[in-house]
C-alpha cells in the first residue's frame, strides 16, 4: 500500500520544494521561486525508492525544465505514476498571498490521466455532496443540488471562484444566485480540496482553471470521498490536437472523478508554502523551519497533517 511504504518519502519531497520557495515569499520574482522549488523537489526525486514516469510535470521535454512530464524519477523497483506542481500558485508565493503550496501525487501506472497544459472547466465538492454535481446543468441547478445536499439555503453556501475575466459569467451567476463569493487569484488546488474540510468554509469550487491542477485536485478529492467534474478548454485547434495526441480520444468529453483518477491506490501529498485554508506557510524560527504537510490516501481514507521542524 502506498501510504505504508511512500507517504514519508513523498512529504519529504514537498517539504523540500515549499522551504526553497518560501525563502522568496513576496520577492516578486515568479520565475525564481519556481525555479528553487522545481530544483529542490528533483534533487529529492534522485533519493525515492520508486520508478516513477512523471505524467503531470513542469511544462514539456522541449521547455528544459527538471521534471518535464516523460521523466524517468527514482532509483527503486516500484512503478508508478507521478504527477506534480513543485509550486501550486507562483504568483500567489511571488505577491505573499495565501495558499501557495507544493504538490505531488502518486498511483499505480495508468492511474493519473495525463493532460495537456490547457484550461479546465471544473465543478468541485466534498463528500457530503457527492453525486449531486453535474457540470452539463447550469450553474444554478448544480448550486440548488449541492445546497440540498449539504442542508443550507443557498444564500448560505460559500463558493469559490478563480478571479479571472475568464470566469466573469460564472461570478455573475453566483451573484445572482445570491450564494457568497470567495475569490481566489491563482492556485485552486487548494480551494478544491478544502471542499472536503469541515472548517474551510468553502462549500464548492467553480469555474476555469488549468487542467493539470484539475487532476491534481480529482487525486485528492478521489482520496477523500469528494467529487469532481472536469471539461477541457481549448483556445486553438493546436491545444485541441496536443489532446488528442496525449490519447485523449473524445477530449470535448466531461470527466468525472474516475476519469481522471482511477485505481484504488493513490497518494496525494501538499506542504504549505504561504499560510491558506488548508494549511500553514513555512516559518522561520532561530533554530528551525517549521512546515506543514497534508497526506490524504484513498486506501485508509485517512486526512493527516505533519507538522515538521527542520533544523537550519
Amino acid at each position: 500500500m502506498l501510504e505504508r511504504s511512500l507517504a514519508l518519502d513523498v512529504v519529504r519531497i514537498t517539504e523540500a520544494s515549499a522551504l526553497a520557495s518560501a525563502r522568496l515569499m513576496g520577492a516578486g520574482d515568479e520565475a525564481a521561486a519556481d525555479a528553487a522549488a522545481v530544483e529542490a523537489m528533483a534533487s529529492v526525486f534522485k533519493e525515492l525508492a520508486i520508478v516513477g514516469t512523471v505524467v503531470l510535470g513542469e511544462g514539456t521535454a522541449s521547455s528544459e525544465t527538471l521534471l518535464p512530464s516523460g521523466t524517468k524519477v527514482g532509483q527503486g523497483d516500484i512503478h508508478l505514476d507521478v504527477a506534480l506542481d513543485a509550486l501550486e500558485g507562483t504568483n500567489i508565493c511571488a505577491t505573499g498571498g495565501p495558499n501557495a503550496m507544493s504538490v505531488v501525487a502518486v498511483g499505480m501506472p495508468g492511474s493519473i490521466l495525463p493532460v495537456p497544459e490547457v484550461y479546465m472547466e471544473k465543478l468541485a465538492v466534498g463528500p457530503r455532496a457527492r453525486g449531486a454535481i453535474d457540470i452539463a446543468r447550469p450553474l444554478e441547478e448544480n448550486l440548488k443540488t449541492v445546497s440540498g445536499a449539504l442542508g443550507k439555503q443557498i444564500s448560505e453556501l460559500t463558493v469559490v471562484v478563480l478571479d479571472r475575466p475568464r470566469n466573469r459569467e460564472v461570478i455573475e451567476s453566483v451573484r445572482r444566485l445570491g450564494a457568497r463569493l470567495r475569490f481566489i487569484g491563482d492556485g485552486d488546488v487548494s480551494s478544491a480540496i478544502a471542499t472536503a474540510m469541515e472548517d474551510s468554509g468553502v462549500d464548492c469550487l467553480v469555474g476555469i482553471g488549468g487542467a493539470p491542477q484539475g487532476v491534481l485536485s480529482a487525486v485528492a478529492l478521489k482520496c477523500v470521498g469528494g467529487d469532481f467534474q472536469g471539461r477541457l478548454r481549448f483556445r486553438n485547434p493546436a491545444e485541441r490536437e496536443a489532446a488528442v495526441a496525449m490519447g485523449l480520444d473524445d477530449p470535448d468529453r466531461i470527466m468525472v472523478v474516475d476519469d481522471l483518477a482511477r485505481g484504488e491506490d493513490l497518494l496525494f501529498v501538499a506542504s504549505g508554502v504561504t499560510d491558506g485554508d488548508l494549511l500553514k506557510g513555512v516559518r522561520f524560527v532561530p533554530w528551525a523551519a517549521y512546515t506543514q504537510s497534508l497526506v490524504l490516501a484513498l486506501r485508509s481514507r485517512v486526512i493527516r497533517r505533519i507538522e515538521s521542524y527542520h533544523a537550519l
